[in-house]
């Protein structure tokens, strides 16, 4: 076939999105030939079935989803029908099924109330070029870096925004105000008068789905079954009072759709907020979605091109009237479960609504809205992960329930792209918080153990060994040096730093000047640093008096170019090395793992181990492990 040599050129490597150097367009053709290798009519008819059952759980959600985003139930019936379509034959998986979501008329009924319509269409159409940018630049793994209590506290603060939003259709009441807070409030200005009518209508399907028996709703949902017995309840009372979904348009080209003279830069700049928090949760709820399925189906998901996919679906959807759409997991969960075998059990879930949408049409314009808004409050109760919740809360996760909840009350209180960033944020100062902590242990050597040979006198009288674990980076530097401090007093000291996963440039320099002031002469008890003392503690003060004020000691070499006379320096009879005289300067990105004693005491000595390759640099002398026989040469 020539489908897979397509855009084989490899100058088009921003397309790529497999590490094999593959086009993004050639690969998505070979994952469609292997979806539909050996496609039957078996196949054919079990994709047909899962499509009927997923458009009777789609088309009171997007009935109800369409109304709630402050548009018309027709928008969420166009929506549904062509991201059913043209997402799901570009999707990078083939269990996909997208439509208008409850997270996203959270976001669109603000932009309603304060931009119109034609605010949402252009929204949407801009957002659908940043996702489309997205999937060519291949940045789907950037939604990883977004912590999972964050997720949580975001959906959960959607779920409220989607219950606030239908509390005037559920109870029949009437608000006043932008925001759902401002609605609230406006309660103890209007005063809240319940319809009891509509509070009947409203708790029926409530009932109904709540009692719904889950082995029943895996082919007849259970919001389908309270929608038509809230509707021949009304019918039958013949109650007048109720507000209904109004008349459905026989067509997939409303009225209400974006116009390109509407288009201009100045709406943009005033729009940059909303059309960043739809690109957002388009990818967000995507990614999510299609990491959960693929679990389900155990199949591959390509973030990436779903991005492409999405991008393309909310372009189109505002020329013909629909709303931002996004992968949805209801959907989706349905149709695997349902027997699904490629994508076009979507298709044919489109195909389905399309024809409801023109034989039901006049039943349909009949619908109680306090009929979907029951479906609404049960569906965004539903929303929220409660395993995941009990988890955190049962376990006492207190970082990860503080994010929890400040993510849930920034997005209500806030909107949602705020939210996301100061979830992130905050989740961010928490781990470097939790970073900085770092654990200084110290150990005596016995010295029996450091000889040359059995039955001669130790190389060193005293020497002990430091461990540090945890990263060392500028949070962490205080800590440490605080901890160093405290540490025993020996002849020579080993600074093992095996247990530090990785360090900065600030935590290098602690190194240095831990080694800097190890070596100068002191009166304040400290560990030395990798070689002998030059002078005795004379005093426990911490701070060094005046170099007139030091009484010279016995085991001090009274001059830099004497030779050492300390016992466990008599091996070599020197000096050990300065600072200056290695290396002109240090390569912070070969920082030692382990800090030594002179090398020359330990010469062709094993018995301090540190991981291959390792570098060991102090007092400006580098030293390196030999890889084959992991002894110490310099």
């Amino acid at each position: 076939m020539k489908a897979a040599a397509l855009c084989a050129n490899r100058s088009c490597s921003m397309l790529r999105y497999c590490p094999g150097g593959m086009c993004m367009f050639s690969a998505f053709f070979r994952d469609l030939r292997t979806e539909f290798a050996g496609y039957n009519a078996d196949k054919l008819l079990k994709d047909v079935m899962a499509g009927l059952t997923v458009c009777a759980v789609a088309l009171p959600l997007a009935l109800a989803f369409g109304v709630s985003s402050g548009a018309s139930a027709a928008a969420g019936l166009v929506t549904a029908i062509l991201a059913g379509i043209v997402i799901a034959i570009l999707g990078g998986a083939s269990y996909q099924v997208s439509g208008p979501t409850g997270a996203m008329s959270a976001v669109l009924i603000g932009i309603v109330a304060q931009y119109g319509l034609q605010g949402v269409f252009f929204a949407c159409f801009a957002a659908g070029v940043l996702l489309l940018a997205a999937g060519l630049l291949k940045l789907g793994r950037l939604i990883g870096f977004i912590p999972m209590p964050v997720i949580m506290g975001f959906t959960s603060g959607i779920a409220i925004i989607i219950a606030l939003g239908q509390v005037d259709n559920f109870f029949g009441t009437v608000s006043e105000g932008s925001s759902n807070l401002e609605k609230l409030a406006s309660y103890a200005r209007l005063g809240f008068h319940p319809n009891l009518q509509t509070v009947l209508i409203g708790a029926l399907v409530v009932a109904v789905m709540l009692v719904w028996p889950k082995k029943w709703g895996a082919k007849v949902p259970g919001s389908l079954i309270g929608i038509i017995a809230a509707t021949a309840l009304a019918a039958a009372l013949g109650l007048d009072e109720l507000a209904v979904v109004g008349d459905i348009p026989r067509t997939l080209l409303l009225s209400d759709r974006l116009h390109l003279g509407s288009l201009s830069l100045d709406m943009l700049s005033d729009l940059i907020s909303p059309v960043v928090t739809i690109a957002a949760l388009g990818m967000i709820e995507s990614l999510l979605c299609g990491a959960s399925a693929a679990r389900m189906k155990s199949e591959s998901f390509h973030a990436d091109q779903e991005f492409i996919a999405q991008g393309v679906g909310n372009i189109l959807l505002p020329f013909f009237g629909g709303v931002p759409a996004t992968a949805a997991i209801a959907r989706t969960s349905v149709a695997i479960k349902s027997g699904q075998q490629t994508r076009l059990t979507s298709v044919f879930h489109s195909v389905f609504l399309l024809a409801s949408m023109f034989l039901l049409g006049g039943v349909m314009a009949r619908l109680p809205l306090s009929a979907l808004a029951g479906v609404l409050m049960v569906t965004a109760w539903r929303m929220n992960d409660w395993a995941g919740i009990r988890y955190i809360f049962a376990h006492r996760f207190k970082s990860a329930i503080s994010q929890f909840l400040v993510t849930m009350l920034a997005t209500v209180v806030f909107d949602l792209t705020v939210a996301i960033i100061l979830g992130v944020i905050y989740s961010a100062i928490l781990y470097v918080a939790r970073s900085s902590r770092i654990h200084v242990a110290f150990s005596t050597i016995d010295g029996n153990r450091l000889r040359y040979d059995v039955g001669k006198s130790p190389i060193l009288d005293s020497a002990g060994v430091v461990y540090v674990t945890g990263s060392l980076f500028f949070g962490a530097v205080d800590e440490f040096n605080h901890r160093l401090q405290d540490i025993p007093e020996e002849d020579h000291l080993i600074l093992s730093l095996r247990g530090m996963p990785s360090v900065d440039v600030s935590g290098a320099q602690a190194v240095l000047e831990l080694c800097q002031r190890l070596r100068a002469p002191r009166t304040t008890p400290s560990p030395s640093a990798a070689w002998p003392r030059t002078s005795a503690p004379t005093s426990t003060a911490r701070a060094s008096p005046p170099s007139s004020a030091r009484a010279p000691t016995t085991t001090a070499p009274t001059a830099p170019s004497s030779p050492c006379s300390t016992r466990s320096c008599s091996r070599h009879k020197k000096e050990p090395p300065s600072l200056d005289s290695g290396p002109s300067g240090w390569d912070i990105g070969k920082l030692p793992w382990t800090i030594l004693p002179p090398l020359s005491t330990f010469r062709n000595r094993s018995f301090c181990r540190t991981p291959p390759h390792a570098v060991e640099a102090c007092r400006g002398v580098h030293f390196r492990q030999n890889r084959q026989n992991r002894k110490f040469t310099n």
